[in-house]
């Protein structure tokens, strides 16, 4: 039976906005936070996140409703309002971002194994990568045949996934103790944690990391049965997560202190969950995270292909990109994306990254794209363009796209140097894609404007190599 281009309702919206965000990263969430801040500082942590991820996903909802024609992505937004290559680089780190995250994943998931096999270790041993290799180029081969949304997996997966949060919730919550969560609450205590604003920088890239898929609805907008549906979609799944991820974050803090659940193997969910039940809490949490994972590594495989193969429709990327196969999976962008990640599983081998290491580097690659999206929000209030006949929509839009900015670049102020650094030796080498598009247009590749930009991108590009050689910088 034939499918319309535009049916997805808004329950299957809600679906791809939760499923994009909870991925691996709520179950190693404890340790993850436990790892850079105390209790009173996580609490305000997620406070400053709540209100800039709301302002952020008011926003994707302002330009969903006021820019229907916009529906090739969240790029789509920075070519609109900055130009070609802002777009292109907004494309560019979202793709880049997608595949460092499924090496992540790929790390995290044969940590998880690591509970069961020892060998594996912390998810970069020999044996884990030679292991994730094979299950690389097995989705990859598979995909390749066509297989790409199987409703079972999709099932199996969601279930996978909330089954073992809502009994983790449940469980925490009786076992919550207040003296255990209120012990030393400002991390006094601990040096290594530093200042409380420090700390409130430090947790920032992983409450990033684990809201990243909030604009999973309007990567596919122009398959929404309602346009404002996507709008709707992205609060609503928000909102759910949100509440999910606090919960997890908070109750592991009244059953362990913060050194014992920094000191934790991830996913964490697992170590915290054994305190309280045995041996059994860490194996149900274990094995409904390794199926998630399964799962989220075909989607987000599929994505990291549909991201360039988009990008090449719409002549952001170059035309090689928009070949597809006689099963109509776009090959050369999904060659691409995993010959790459091949590759970072191998440099995980000799720098001994961490999942956590990953997920910053993942997260600072997608604030570009984030930036870009609040600021058009932004410009399109200053200008009023669409707001002709709706002057307090347009005041209250404009706060909020001016929130968001600004959250945007606490963000990168947040992560700190080192991933801007290496964000640009990321984006630096996408100049040669961003060429190639623009000479198969006939088109000179920069404005004066666009020159002065990728100068600045060059100059981090070589200080980040240098430090990566020098060693004051690492993955």
């Amino acid at each position: 039976m034939a499918t319309t281009p535009k049916q997805l309702k808004l329950g299957a919206l809600i679906a791809l906005v939760v499923g994009s965000m909870i991925g691996g990263g709520i179950f190693s969430l404890p340790q993850n936070m436990a790892a850079s801040a105390s209790a009173g500082a996580i609490l305000i942590g997620w406070a400053i996140t709540a209100v800039g991820m709301l302002t952020l996903a008011f926003v994707f909802q302002t330009l969903a409703n006021r820019k229907p024609e916009l529906d090739a992505g969240v790029y789509a937004y920075a070519k609109a309002g900055f130009g070609d290559y802002m777009g292109f680089s907004s494309a560019w780190g979202y793709w880049i971002s997608a595949w460092i995250g499924n090496v992540s994943y790929f790390v995290l998931l044969f940590s998880t194994l690591g509970y069961f096999f020892p060998l594996f270790g912390e998810g970069n041993t020999l044996p884990a990568v030679l292991g994730a290799s094979v299950v690389l180029w097995g989705v990859h081969f598979l995909v390749l045949r066509g297989i790409q949304q199987a409703a079972f997996i999709n099932l199996i997966t969601t279930v996978a996934k909330v089954v073992p949060l809502l009994m983790f919730i449940v469980i925490a919550a009786v076992a919550f103790r207040l003296d255990v969560f209120t012990r030393d609450f400002w991390g006094q205590g601990n040096l290594e944690l530093g200042s409380v604003m420090q700390q409130v920088r430090n947790m920032m890239l992983v409450t990033v990391w684990v809201f990243i898929g909030i604009e999973g609805a309007s990567v596919y907008s122009a398959r929404a049965a309602r346009r404002s549906d996507v709008g709707k979609a992205t609060l609503i799944g928000f909102l759910g997560v949100l509440a999910l991820l606090v919960l997890v974050n908070v109750l592991s803090m009244g059953i362990m202190s913060q050194a014992e659940l920094a000191g934790l193997k991830n996913p964490s969910m697992a170590g915290v969950l054994e305190q309280v039940v045995g041996p059994w809490g860490a194996m149900l949490i274990s094995v409904g995270l390794v199926v998630s994972l399964a799962g989220a590594l075909l989607s987000w495989t599929l994505l990291c292909a549909e991201i360039l193969f988009a990008g090449a429709r719409d002549n952001t990327m170059p035309s090689f990109l928009r070949k597809e196969n006689v099963n109509h999976v776009p090959s050369n962008a999904l060659w691409l994306s995993n010959g790459l990640i091949q590759l970072f599983l191998i440099i995980t081998l000799f720098s001994a990254s961490t999942y956590l290491s990953l997920l910053y580097l993942a997260t600072s690659m997608i604030l570009v794209p984030y930036f870009w999206s609040a600021a058009y929000a932004l410009l399109l209030g200053l200008r009023g363009e669409g707001y002709e006949n709706a002057r307090g929509e347009r005041r209250k839009d404009l706060l909020i796209a001016g929130i968001a900015t600004l959250y945007a670049l606490w963000l990168v102020y947040a992560g700190g140097v080192q991933y801007v650094l290496l964000s640009a030796l990321l984006y630096a080498p996408g100049v040669l894609f961003f060429a190639k598009a623009k000479h198969e247009r006939g088109q000179p590749v920069f404005t004066p404007l666009e020159k002065v930009i990728f100068a600045l991108v060059l100059i981090g590009a070589v200080i980040a190599a240098y430090g990566l050689y020098d060693g004051f910088l690492s993955l």
